[in-house]
């Protein structure tokens, strides 16, 4: 087994973007691929990581670039001055990451018919509007995602199944955001799970998150359940 990785190049309208990949070039043919949509801070090491995490079983990984060129914040200050204007607009939002998807359809090694997406934080929320764009994804799955709901819900049918893995004590999702969220998914008839972790806060997943006055944590317990619970519903939705 090796694993292959590199980056590559891709756009939206006018925007250069720069994706990492990675897949197992002992697997012969195409196979499933995973979207990775990455933090506040941009595409960073956590997420090139968990893109080589993904190819050891058998995806090919695709660790998208929301911001450009691999534009990655240094401070707080400077990762929610790049998120804002994503959160502000989401048909942007929306515009951005379904260049991605577009993108890792061109990639040989794809199955184009096997496709789903995972996303960390406000890549969380990325992916759930991947997912409401109606666009044509077998599964998304939300880690410790921000559940802001947009203001306008889209007019084409949820295709995707959809997992959110969520810290239970999250300041940065609330009772009342979590309750809009499952009224959502019903509403659109979506096949949902919530599964939500005791004792557990924000960016549960990063072993760098160590802010408990600003609500992120790591929590290794919770991070090998999720991952573990990400592995069996792609291993469902790919079957």
């Amino acid at each position: 087994m090796a694993i292959v990785s590199n980056t590559v190049n891709y756009l939206d309208g006018g925007t250069l973007l720069q994706a990492f990949f990675a897949y197992d070039d002992s697997f012969e043919g195409r196979r499933p691929a995973v979207l990775i949509s990455h933090a506040w801070g941009g595409r960073d090491e956590f997420v090139n990581d968990k893109a080589k995490q993904l190819a050891e079983l058998g995806y090919v990984a695709f660790a998208l670039d929301m911001y450009g060129q691999g534009v990655v914040g240094a401070n707080p200050e400077e990762n929610a001055a790049l998120m804002q204007p994503f959160m502000e607009d989401r048909q942007l939002l929306q515009r951005r990451i379904h260049a991605a998807l577009y993108a890792v359809t061109l990639l040989p090694w794809v199955d184009d018919s096997k496709i789903a997406a995972i996303g960390f934080c406000f890549g969380g929320l990325c992916v759930l509007d991947l997912a409401r764009m109606g666009a044509d994804v077998k599964a998304v799955v939300s880690f410790h995602g921000l559940l802001t709901l947009p203001e306008e819900s889209g007019d084409k049918p949820v295709i995707a199944k959809v997992l959110a893995l969520h810290g239970h004590d999250d300041p940065m999702a609330t009772e009342e955001q979590l309750k809009a969220f499952t009224i959502e998914m019903t509403d659109l008839n979506v096949d949902w799970q919530l599964h939500s972790y005791g004792n557990t806060v924000h960016a549960f997943t990063n072993p760098k998150a160590n802010d408990p006055a600003f609500g992120t944590v790591y929590n290794a317990i919770a991070d090998k359940r999720a991952w573990q619970s990400m592995k069996n519903f792609l291993e469902e939705v790919f079957a």
